[in-house]
């Protein structure tokens, strides 16, 4: 079901100002990335800003669950009070287990092979240009996805409420 297990990371972007982060939150059900937020500085505002979105795109679900690593942005009491303040139940990675969070690193793989792996980025304003098109309007809308049978993530949804209504009102 939609938002019941979300999983979340960050990555580092090469720029030719310097290193910029960009923090995602994916929904688990779709594949849909349903926060993001991209920044010069690796500060727990990164992290917290891209759960923030998407608490507020979700309409602040209650007990979802949302995996991360072990990160300090992460693991820090802050992101966890705000991650418990808005209903969310926090599941860390076991320690020295990169396969525990396998969908963000997949997704962070796709990413950069597809739509970052040629680009020189300038800044961060770059980046956070870039990211907008690809996830937004690629990633979500147009990219097919082979574990919800070949769909996008925002068709798979749409597909999943239509079902979901047609059932509720045929009863």
């Amino acid at each position: 079901m939609p938002n019941q297990k979300w999983c979340a990371d960050l990555t580092y972007i090469p720029t030719s100002a310097g290193f910029v982060y960009l923090a995602v939150v994916l929904d688990l059900f779709s594949r849909r990335v349903v926060g993001w937020h991209v920044a010069d500085t690796m500060t727990q505002e990164l992290t917290i800003t891209a759960l923030k979105r998407a608490m507020r795109l979700r309409k602040y679900p209650k007990n979802v669950l949302v995996h991360t690593d072990r990160g300090s942005q992460y693991a820090a009491e802050v992101y966890r009070d705000i991650l418990r303040g808005f209903g969310g139940i926090a599941s860390i990675s076991r320690k020295g287990d990169p396969w525990d969070n396998a969908p963000m690193e997949s997704f962070f793989a796709t990413l950069k092979i597809e739509a970052f792996d040629e680009i020189t980025f300038k800044d961060v304003d770059h980046v956070r240009t870039e990211a907008l098109q690809y996830i937004e309007n690629e990633y979500n809308r147009s990219r097919l996805h082979s574990t919800i049978g070949y769909s996008t993530p925002v068709h798979f949804e749409r597909a999943f409420n239509s079902n979901k209504q047609l059932t509720i009102t045929s009863v």
